[in-house]
């Protein structure tokens, strides 16, 4: 964890970091990096499969992504998982609301079911403390951007008239089609509209940034610059670590493998080593089963622990 003890062991080259479940940086800084887990064999189990493929934290979906019912819940089991994490010093676990809702549809029927969604996926996490829950702003599909964005801000108003612990995040989208959040002015003009913005973060996905025309490849430090001051970098409580298969600027939203894109494995070293990102937990969201998230997280660790050793020794 953050703070612990230092963990580093030096080849001769004194540029390799003797990893284990985390990377350890300088001054107790630790990479939280996980994947998304699928939740059909239950809480508990995601955790453990999670320390099996050396991730400390994980991403899930809440239910189907693509919509139906959500299975009761099983307090036993979601409560082993929360003491699993916090007995293996996992980072944030990472909720997903499903795909299929959209906040900001013309339809108050489509508005009221995601409403009530949002709403019972809160309940749940209750039972996981120091979770967050994340969820695609939605499209306004011909209504305009300012009318989507002003019904997500109702949306949320509605929201948080329950108190819950869980901070909510706002996603960064491609700008597919219709999308809400394709710009951090968009984002922006969300929170600005909820009455209690304090409880929204952000999460950054680096695919759907570098697709919506942000250069996160040659100029990091200018987008999160951008970010900083549109948004605050306080505000950013997650990243989802992905490779594109597009062009930056494309506007398309398709992952790809770390380092088989167009962003690059040096560009993701450097998003998860930077001064303002590192102490985040980072989700792996690439086209991948088990073994290629393990050797995708085996491989971020490694460089990352390589390009810290570099910075520290000059």
């Amino acid at each position: 964890m953050p703070g612990e003890d230092v963990h580093i062991s030096f080849t001769n080259s004194t540029k390799f970091y003797d990893m284990l479940v985390t990377v350890q940086f300088l001054g107790g800084m630790s990479v939280y990096l996980g994947c998304h887990l699928s939740v059909s064999k239950g809480y508990l189990a995601m955790g453990k499969t999670a320390l099996s493929i050396g991730a400390d934290t994980f991403q899930f979906f809440t239910r189907s992504p693509r919509g139906g019912g959500v299975k009761p819940l099983d307090p036993e089991d979601i409560t082993a998982l929360a003491e699993f994490a916090r007995e293996h010093h996992f980072g944030p676990l990472l909720a997903h609301a499903p795909y299929t809702l959209n906040p900001c549809a013309a339809d108050e029927g489509l508005r009221g079911y995601a409403l009530e969604t949002m709403q019972d996926d809160l309940r749940r996490l209750e039972y996981l403390p120091g979770s967050l829950y994340n969820f695609h702003p939605g499209s306004h599909v011909k209504q305009g951007a300012e009318i989507g964005i002003e019904k997500i801000a109702e949306h949320l108003n509605r929201l948080f008239e329950t108190p819950f612990s869980t901070t909510v995040l706002l996603e960064t989208m491609a700008g597919k089609g219709s999308e809400v959040g394709r710009t951090f002015e968009e984002l922006r003009a969300v929170i600005d509209r909820v009455e209690q913005g304090d409880r929204l973060g952000v999460c950054l996905d680096t695919c759907h940034v570098f697709d919506a025309g942000y250069d996160v490849v040659s100029d990091l430090d200018g987008v999160l610059e951008q970010f900083d001051r549109i948004l605050g970098l306080e505000r950013l409580k997650a990243v989802h670590i992905n490779d594109s298969k597009n062009p930056m600027g494309s506007h398309k939203d398709r992952h790809e493998v770390i380092g088989g894109g167009t962003i690059g494995l040096d560009a993701m070293v450097s998003i998860i080593t930077h001064p303002s990102l590192r102490h985040l937990p980072f989700y792996l969201e690439t086209p991948n089963e088990l073994p290629g998230y393990a050797r995708e997280i085996e491989l971020l660790r490694r460089c990352a622990a390589e390009r810290i050793g570099e910075e520290y020794h000059g």
